[in-house]
């Protein structure tokens, strides 16, 4: 039982958080790529007006390239999905700079909406580098350095950026730990084995595609034994949400380092829960369940949605029958509290 005292103190750390910012609208500018890696889009606290901007097939209220004012001091990490871009986390990260946080989305090299050529173990590998790339831009640059601590980072990720952050909270992966489960349970979970390259359909080339989808397994990831890891001594609390989670070696999660928060999608067909956030859930016995979405799949918890998927990824994103985009709220609120008792004194 946590005693009344300790919830009077979180509640007024909330409230103070969004007093922080109740005025303020939210700013977007996109910082210089590192050598070896994307931009970073960011997101804060401004004075400035928002107004309706286009990116891509999105219409954002933003405030361009607008002066940051001072929020709550604390900055969050956000990795993207596979072939993501930061703007599918937009009404996210609205709700945490309402609440003082300033966000920021590095782009991950090779796994993003217009480059597909490392999708897999090289971006997996890569990414927690990229987000430590990110919080050293923010305090190089010369708008947002004064206004922030960078002692205490929070980071989100979601899917394969939920991968990210488990990393980032100690968990240790190998590529020969994702070849052994889909040898194991291929079938159970084809879309984490093969991705979108193909699919079963119940028919009589199942079998063919089964087999050629573990011969291909084998032959990259089998010998790829040794164990990635990757923190960042300033990031000090995350979220994962639907995190990709079968190439991890689950005791290294028994105790994470940091405050370690997670968001589950019940009828998320693209990474099987049973597989993988439920088996982080029963390893990891001080994780937060943040949120249980039990009626949500996987994509339920980006928004705006992407328009106009192709028909295989359709089928593995798009919000399953009987989902309520309106409960988003809720989920976007506890996430932001969850960052609230962890990042703010």
């Amino acid at each position: 039982m946590v005693r009344a005292s300790t919830w009077c103190r979180l509640a007024l750390a909330a409230a103070c958080a969004l007093a922080s910012a109740a005025h303020a609208a939210t700013g977007l500018t996109v910082l210089a790529a590192p050598a070896d890696s994307g931009p970073v889009t960011v997101f804060y606290p401004t004075a400035a007006p928002a107004t309706p901007v286009r990116r891509g097939p999105f219409t954002l209220n933003v405030a361009v390239d607008a002066a940051p004012v001072a929020g709550n001091r604390r900055l969050i990490v956000i990795s993207h999905g596979s072939g993501g871009s930061p703007w599918e986390h937009t009404d996210l990260t609205q709700v945490l700079v309402a609440a003082g946080f300033t966000v920021a989305v590095p782009e991950h090299a090779g796994d993003n909406w217009h480059d597909h050529s490392a999708v897999g173990p090289a971006s997996w590998r890569h990414r927690p580098h990229e987000v430590t790339q990110a919080i050293d831009a923010m305090a190089a640059d010369p708008r947002f350095s004064p206004l922030l601590d960078l002692k205490r980072v929070g980071v989100y990720g979601m899917s394969a950026g939920g991968l990210t952050a488990l990393t980032l909270a100690g968990a240790r992966w190998s590529p020969a730990l994702l070849a052994r489960h889909c040898e194991a349970h291929l079938a159970e979970d084809f879309p984490t084995c093969v991705g979108l390259s193909t699919e079963l359909t119940g028919g009589p080339l199942d079998a063919l595609r089964m087999g050629m989808a573990r011969r291909v397994i084998r032959w990259k990831f089998e010998s790829e034994t040794a164990l990635e890891g990757w923190t960042d001594p300033r990031i000090a609390a995350a979220v994962a949400a639907v995190p990709m989670a079968a190439p991890i070696d689950m005791p290294t999660l028994s105790a994470p380092g940091i405050p370690l928060g997670l968001v589950r999608a019940g009828q998320d067909a693209w990474l099987a829960p049973r597989w993988h956030i439920d088996a982080v859930r029963a390893t990891c016995a001080g994780c937060v369940l943040v949120a249980d979405m039990t009626e949500a799949g996987h994509g339920s918890i980006l928004s705006p949605t992407p328009p106009d998927l192709p028909p295989r990824a359709a089928r593995l994103l798009n919000d399953p029958p009987g989902f309520d985009r309106r409960t988003l709220d809720g989920v976007y609120a506890a996430m932001r509290d969850f960052f609230v008792q962890n990042l703010l004194p």
